[in-house]
C-alpha cells in the first residue's frame, strides 16, 4: 500500500492560478496600469470605482487642464482598461463592468461637447446574439468594451433573425459583425449568415464567439473570426481596422490575442 503519512495535500491539489488571481486587487492592479498623469489618474480612478455620481465634477474639472479627447483616451479609457484587466482575471464580474461602463459613458459624454463634430469613431461594429439564442451577457461586454476603445456600436440584441442581420450590414456598412451563440442549437446561424452576405458580394468579417463556439467552428465557414472571450474582441477590431480581412485575422490570430 501507499504510505500518505507526511504528505502535504495542500501542495498537491493548490490552483496557482487561482492564488496568483487572489493575490491581486482593484488597487494592485491599478498601481500597474493606471496613467502617472495625476489628472488623468483621478479620472482613471472614477471608472475604475464606478463612481457614477462624482465622475462628471472631476472630469469638468480636467478639461480645465487638459484636452477633452487626451480626457477620453488618458483618462477614461485608461481606467476602462484596467477594468477589463480585472474582468478577464475574475476579479470584476459583470455588474462592475457595466457600472464601470456607465461612469464612462457619462464622462465622455461631457468630454465630447467640447470637441467640435464630437469624437471620431474608429469604425461601426454591427453585433447580435443568434437567432433563436436569448443569451446576451457576452455581447453586451464586448459592446462595452469596443465603445470604451473607440468604435460605434448597433446593438441588434438578442434572437436576432438571419435575414435581420444581413439586412442590418447591407443598409449600415460596418468594417466587421459580431454574433454570440450560447446553445449549439443557434450557432448554426452564423454560417448561414455568412452565406447570405458572400452571396450578396459583401466580405466583411464575422466574428463568431460565445459559450458554444469554438475556433475550429468559427473558422469552418467564409468570413468566420473567432473570440474566445469579451476583451479580445477590440485588439482583434484594431486589426480589421488596420487592414486586416477574415484570412489574415485568422491566421495572426494568436500573435493578436496573445497578450489578452
Amino acid at each position: 500500500m501507499i504510505d500518505y503519512k507526511g504528505a502535504n495535500f495542500d501542495i498537491v491539489l493548490k490552483r496557482y492560478d487561482v492564488a496568483a488571481q487572489n493575490q491581486e486587487t482593484p488597487e494592485s492592479v491599478a498601481k500597474k496600469m493606471l496613467p502617472a498623469d495625476p489628472i488623468f489618474k483621478k479620472v482613471a480612478e472614477e471608472v475604475l470605482y464606478m463612481r457614477f455620481k462624482t465622475v462628471g465634477p472631476v472630469v469638468a474639472e480636467a478639461l480645465k487642464e487638459r484636452k477633452p479627447l487626451d480626457v477620453i483616451n488618458n483618462g477614461l479609457v485608461s481606467g476602462m482598461e484596467v477594468v477589463a484587466k480585472l474582468y478577464a482575471d475574475h476579479i470584476y464580474y459583470l455588474p462592475e463592468i457595466m457600472m464601470a461602463a456607465k461612469t464612462m459613458e457619462i464622462g465622455i459624454a461631457l468630454a465630447e461637447k467640447q470637441i467640435p463634430g464630437g469624437r471620431e469613431t474608429k469604425g461601426l461594429v454591427v453585433m447580435h446574439a443568434a437567432e433563436g439564442d436569448p443569451h446576451d451577457i457576452g455581447k453586451n461586454i464586448a459592446a462595452v468594451m469596443l465603445r470604451s476603445s473607440g468604435y460605434t456600436v448597433t446593438d441588434m440584441g438578442k434572437d436576432v433573425a438571419v435575414d435581420d442581420v444581413v439586412d442590418e450590414v447591407v443598409k449600415s456598412k460596418p468594417f466587421l459583425v459580431t454574433g454570440t451563440a450560447l446553445m449549439t442549437t443557434t450557432m448554426t446561424a452564423f454560417p448561414r449568415v455568412a452565406k447570405k452576405l458572400v452571396e450578396k458580394g459583401i466580405n466583411v468579417p464575422l466574428m463568431a464567439a460565445g459559450g458554444a463556439v469554438n475556433r475550429d467552428f468559427a473558422e469552418s465557414f467564409d468570413l468566420g473570426i473567432y473570440s474566445e472571450k469579451a476583451p479580445q474582441t477590440p485588439p482583434i477590431a484594431d486589426r480589421i481596422v488596420k487592414g486586416a480581412d477574415w484570412k489574415q485575422v485568422r491566421e495572426d490570430w494568436d500573435d493578436i490575442v496573445g497578450g489578452i
